[in-house]
């Protein structure tokens, strides 16, 4: 599937899912430490609110040279650096944590991530959180974060993402591409053929 309407299908999936959250479900435990609020919070701001800051922005160079690559990043800087950007998404998780009656405000959100996205060209070097990306290589990990983060939201708030078989599948490969690359090719593969079970530690992000 075209990574653009791949993106455009998971954020509407995505913003029709917070619309039907219940309203007295926002407050309960959502991931880790995060409440649900928060949560959603996290991945609204990592799927859609920063696309358009980071489509406006132009790199120099390339330094992420596919999605493979953006995930992998977390395997390679020292233990400093990530612990810092993992702090900085709890604190943005926070202070951007969703108000009561979200649906609005995501879909507004929705519709500069994607108006946006049309004004970019496919081999546009823009400046992401992880360097300079392609256009195309950096769109489908917004679309990961949105359907990754859709299922937790889902399980969660106790109702369905409905999202097409071709995105999961689009965000499934993008997954094993990144666990292929960081060596876990073998195991993963094993995995869904029934041959082994998957450790619990492997992990893209």
């Amino acid at each position: 599937m075209d990574y653009r309407r791949a993106f455009r299908s998971a954020a509407v999936s995505f913003a029709d899912l917070v619309a039907r959250v219940p309203a007295d479900r926002w407050d309960d435990p959502g991931l880790g430490d995060w409440t649900l609020r928060q949560l959603a919070g996290h991945a609204t701001g990592s799927g859609l609110r920063q696309v358009p800051a980071v489509l406006a922005t132009p790199a120099e160079e390339i330094t992420r040279a596919s999605s493979e690559d953006y995930w992998l990043l977390a395997r390679v800087v020292p233990p400093a650096v990530l612990a810092a950007a993992r702090l900085a998404s709890d604190e943005d998780a926070r202070a951007h944590a969703l108000p009561d009656d979200p649906g609005a405000l995501v879909g507004d959100l929705v519709g500069l991530a994607t108006q946006a996205l049309g004004r970019a060209e496919d081999d546009d070097i823009v400046e992401t959180p992880a360097g300079g990306m392609r256009v195309r290589d950096w769109i489908p990990t917004r679309t990961f974060e949105l359907v990754v983060h859709g299922l937790d939201i889902a399980a969660a708030a106790g109702v369905e993402l409905f999202l097409t078989p071709e995105i999961y599948g689009e965000a499934a490969a993008q997954a094993a591409r990144a666990a292929a690359v960081g060596g876990d090719g073998p195991a993963l593969l094993r995995a869904l053929t029934g041959r082994a079970i998957l450790p619990p530690t492997i992990t893209i992000v």
